[in-house]
């Protein structure tokens, strides 16, 4: 029976527990360079030290105007792998390994003059701590522009490579550019991005995968359904994922929603809520999942990998409250927990 101290292993990807720290932006970059500076440095080191198996990095811009702020990580420039290879050593140093999220977020660009998307459809609402009131119209990107996006992820993976990440994670949930070519409600292309809606996801795939080590795990993250009116169900992202799974993922990261105003379908947004999500994907389609949503309580975490529902669990707001979740977590569903040497009187 898995628990959230079991080992996992993929591929080279060795974790020493089941424990992911999920990708929240911090939207602390000074100078809008893109650069992790030392607010990242600690937040991240931290969460290595509080006993994480798998830290994965804020969703990180493949171009400038592809990231959600100018506050968000950048990886478009080789100048910017010194600053991230400082970060991933102090974090393996503790014993976590360390992944990248990488990313372009689409017409949801909120600090972009021009953004862009599939096609000239309007974004939904944007959060409430935003200082705009709503997205700008996107442009429709061409297909020469396409391409070069499609480059612009091959080369950030190739710097996440350089950098010493241990996995890459593919952002294609919450509305941003996968999400929104893989949508039938957003993509209203004629040419053949919109008559194969997996057609983008794909090539980004198979582009990363020919710069990546041969036995690095590929990561992709999902929204299971939309829940705007008209939005996708369950069934479509299962396609989806089938056409993802041919072209190279090894781990699904199972989220759902991220675009728009819910309509008549709304999230739960009760504890495990998207688990059920994370259950159906691994049963269709035979790889590794993640689940995230909710899974703060230890217990619910540790009962979603006992009945198998998941391979890996994913914590965000847990980790923002207790850098050490992961040891207290581990301490109160095993009553055994290895804590480092410095906080073992406090941690036992």
């Amino acid at each position: 029976m898995n628990s959230l101290s079991t080992p996992f292993k993929l591929k080279d990807l060795e974790l020493k527990n089941r424990i992911v720290m999920a990708p929240m932006c911090q939207f602390s970059v000074d100078l809008k360079d893109g650069v992790p500076n030392d607010w990242h440095f600690v937040h991240y080191a931290s969460r290595a030290v509080g006993g994480t198996g798998l830290i994965i990095v804020e969703m990180t811009g493949v171009n400038p105007d592809g990231r959600i702020t100018d506050g968000d990580l950048g990886l478009w420039s080789d100048e910017q792998i010194p600053a991230y290879q400082r970060l991933v050593s102090e974090v393996q140093k503790h014993g976590a390994k360390i992944g990248i999220q990488i990313g372009h977020a689409g017409r949801k660009a909120e600090d972009a003059i021009e953004p862009v998307g599939p096609s000239a459809v309007q974004g939904g609402a944007l959060p409430e701590e935003s200082k705009y009131g709503e997205l700008k119209l996107p442009r429709a990107l061409t297909i020469e522009e396409i391409d070069r996006v499609v480059s612009q992820f091959k080369d950030a993976a190739r710097r996440a490579v350089e950098a010493g990440f241990d996995t890459i994670e593919l952002h294609g949930a919450h509305g941003y550019l996968l999400h929104q070519f893989m949508s039938p409600s957003i993509n209203l292309r004629e040419d053949a991005y919109g008559k194969d809606l997996s057609k983008f996801g794909v090539e980004v795939i198979q582009a990363v995968k020919s710069v990546i080590p041969k036995h690095m795990p590929l990561i992709m993250r999902l929204s299971a359904i939309e829940y705007i009116d008209g939005g996708y169900d369950i069934e479509h992202a299962l396609k989806m994922g089938e056409k993802f799974k041919e072209a190279g993922v090894d781990i699904f990261h199972i989220s759902s929603g991220g675009e728009g105003i819910p309509g008549k379908l709304k999230p739960l947004n009760t504890p495990g809520y998207q688990v059920p999500f994370a259950r159906i994907f691994k049963d269709r389609l035979g790889l590794p999942v993640i689940a995230v949503g909710k899974l703060d309580n230890a217990s619910l975490a540790q009962a979603t990998l006992a009945n198998e529902d998941a391979d890996l669990v994913a914590v965000a707001r847990g980790m923002l409250n207790d850098p050490y979740w992961a040891l207290h977590a581990i301490k109160a569903t095993t009553d055994k927990v290895e804590p480092p040497l410095q906080y073992a009187r406090g941690i036992r």
